[in-house]
């Protein structure tokens, strides 16, 4: 039975990939950063474990959790948890930038790392990014969770080249937009960082916070997160796993226009897409 780390498994992807892989057989270590999480997944039949990646003493008793449970070992990784971070760049603060990177990279890279000497140990591993179409196409008012995509997607082109021969295996998954709660998380932490009442973008925060508070489905080719799975059990399982692995039809599109379109052109295509920042 191989063994894989989850972190984000309170829902959306997260849970969706835990509960697919189980089903596939896998022996999975589902991880959550709230201890009533945790404890759902547990009634669920899930070995599941507190993991806050704002905590580097949290992670390290995570890892080693999982290690006492597996004798060191641990066959792959997939690093998913994390939040956004909505507003212009002229109002974000140095606090709402360090929380978002906290979050959604030197967590998921401190992470990461604890692993890696495991699996060059045992000479195999699969190391999985959950980034997104904002790690390469910037859209209005994502500055920081773009910006720490971008981020993501360079160290784990760069790691990817860092662990050749050594039978460990790095891919990135881009998803567009998938079914979550990914826009509900967002509120708490755009309320506590952007003074939105007093900005100069006051009527499309506006917007946005209606945009955020909406039920259903917030963009066109919105897919459930299966369709996240699927990506993530090929690039676990497949011998020959790619580097990159868009999802959803934005991902995609987005992928080939940056490269087809001058900048200019790709940043006109953008704003179409998001609206303005409306979307």
């Amino acid at each position: 039975m191989k063994t894989v780390l989850i972190t984000g498994c309170s829902t959306g992807i997260g849970a969706t990939v835990a509960r697919g892989l189980a089903a596939r057989g896998w022996r999975v270590f589902a991880s959550a950063r709230k201890p009533a999480d945790v404890e759902r997944l547990r009634a669920e039949g899930m070995e599941s474990l507190l993991l806050d990646l704002n905590d580097s003493a949290c992670i390290r008793a995570a890892v080693a959790a999982v290690f006492d449970m597996t004798g060191g070992k641990l066959d792959a990784l997939f690093n998913n948890g994390g939040f956004g971070q909505v507003g212009a760049v002229e109002d974000l603060t140095r606090d709402a930038l360090r929380e978002q990177f906290e979050t959604n990279l030197f967590g998921w890279v401190e992470l990461t790392n604890l692993v890696i000497p495991a699996m060059r140990r045992q000479g195999h591993g699969r190391i999985v990014m959950n980034s997104s179409v904002l790690g390469y196409a910037a859209l209005s008012y994502r500055g920081a969770y773009s910006a720490a995509k971008f981020a993501l997607e360079g160290l784990t082109d760069t790691l990817r080249q860092e662990l050749r021969g050594s039978g460990i295996h790095v891919a990135l998954v881009e998803p567009g937009p998938i079914t979550s709660r990914f826009r509900e998380n967002c509120v708490p932490h755009f309320e506590r960082h952007i003074d939105w009442r007093n900005s100069v973008h006051r009527a499309q925060y506006e917007v946005q916070r209606a945009r955020l508070n909406k039920p259903g489905p917030a963009a066109p080719f919105t897919l459930p997160p299966e369709a996240v799975l699927e990506k993530v059990v090929h690039a676990l399982e497949n011998p020959f796993p790619r580097p990159r692995y868009p999802v959803t039809v934005p991902s995609v599109a987005f992928w080939w226009l940056k490269r087809l379109l001058p900048i200019r052109a790709m940043d006109w295509v953008l704003m179409r897409a998001s609206g303005g920042g409306r979307r």
